[in-house]
């Protein structure tokens, strides 16, 4: 099973889809197989990190916000703003594919494990992701 999912981000940040997998695996009725997420973006990427609290994901974005700067004078991609080639940065240095095992028919994620799409532009946008779900 494939399907392409939209997601609307407002601002950057890491924007769980924990749920919205889960349920595609429900779906599928795959007891043990493998689920494989894509983001179709280069200024966007897939985490998994924790998801009981949040000062652990503010502290990941600020920590990548201070490595890759807006306002490096070697940039020289800026006609699409500020944010842009640090975005292109940010995705090449995090994950643009997950790959989750599933086990008895659930994603076989740790107890305090999410799946998370990661806005790296100020504006968001309207974010696709494939899913693949296969015995």
């Amino acid at each position: 099973m494939t399907r392409q999912i939209r997601l609307q981000t407002r601002a950057p940040g890491l924007h769980e889809i924990t749920a919205e997998l889960q349920a595609l695996v429900r779906e599928s009725g795959v007891q043990d197989g493998l689920c494989t997420v894509l983001i179709q973006h280069t200024s966007a990427s897939l985490t998994i990190q924790e998801n009981a609290d949040p000062s652990a994901r503010r502290d990941l974005e600020r920590w990548l916000d201070r490595l890759v700067a807006e306002d490096d004078p070697l940039y020289t991609h800026t006609a699409e703003g500020p944010d842009d080639m640090p975005a292109h940065i940010k995705a090449a240095l995090t994950a643009t594919t997950l790959s989750i095992p599933i086990a008895n028919g659930r994603l076989g994620l740790g107890t305090w494990q999410g799946v998370y799409v990661w806005e790296h532009r100020h504006g968001g946008g309207s974010r696709r992701y494939l899913v693949h779900i296969g015995a």
